[in-house]
């Protein structure tokens, strides 16, 4: 049941993206601002894809170093390649990421990409559970702040939220950026 509602509520979402595209000027100024405080941490964001809020300028502004998520296999968390900011090539789903030679990195703050989320820290991203996992990986082996990034326009009143999903500590938005009240 959870599956499908989270399905439908995808659905949506993405439609809903695409037809208001957001402001990405308030995206930038917001990231931004929410990155400071981590300046000098290891920041991942991602390649934008499928009018995505895009976190490259943001990125380009932190004082710390940069990595981006790599795909290994189906079903796995998700690697982490420095990035220089240059060089990609294409991965799998439509994704792009640093080559091979690029060390690995372990994030300390994670920006990550979603279809939809509310007010509580909930999210939904494509149905693959790249980013659950990963966190759950992330957050087991030490601190890793992981923040949503989306358009207003993408927030729903409530996510139904199965064992496996991994709650956001921030979410930034076009128009503000929401920190869920702790349980």
């Amino acid at each position: 049941m959870r599956a499908a509602e989270k399905a439908q509520l995808r659905a949506r979402a993405l439609a809903a993206r695409l037809q208001s595209g957001g402001d990405q000027h308030g995206i930038t100024r917001n990231l931004a601002d929410a990155l400071r405080p981590y300046a000098g941490q290891v920041l991942s964001g991602y390649w934008p894809m499928r009018g995505e809020a895009d976190p490259l300028p943001a990125m380009a502004a932190h004082s710390g170093p940069l990595c981006l998520p790599v795909v290994t296999g189906k079903a796995v968390p998700l690697i982490f390649r420095a990035w220089d900011g240059k060089t990609l090539e294409p991965g799998p789903f439509g994704t792009s990421h640093p080559p091979a030679p690029a060390p690995e990195l372990s994030p300390q703050v994670l920006i990550v990409p979603l279809a939809a989320f509310d007010r509580a820290g909930n999210r939904i991203g494509y149905g693959g559970g790249y980013y659950d996992r990963t966190l759950e990986v992330l957050r087991r082996d030490g601190a890793c702040v992981a923040i949503g990034l989306a358009f207003a326009s993408q927030e729903v009143p409530s996510i139904p939220v199965e064992a496996f999903d991994q709650r956001l500590d921030m979410i930034v938005t076009d128009q503000d950026v929401i920190v869920p009240a702790g349980d």
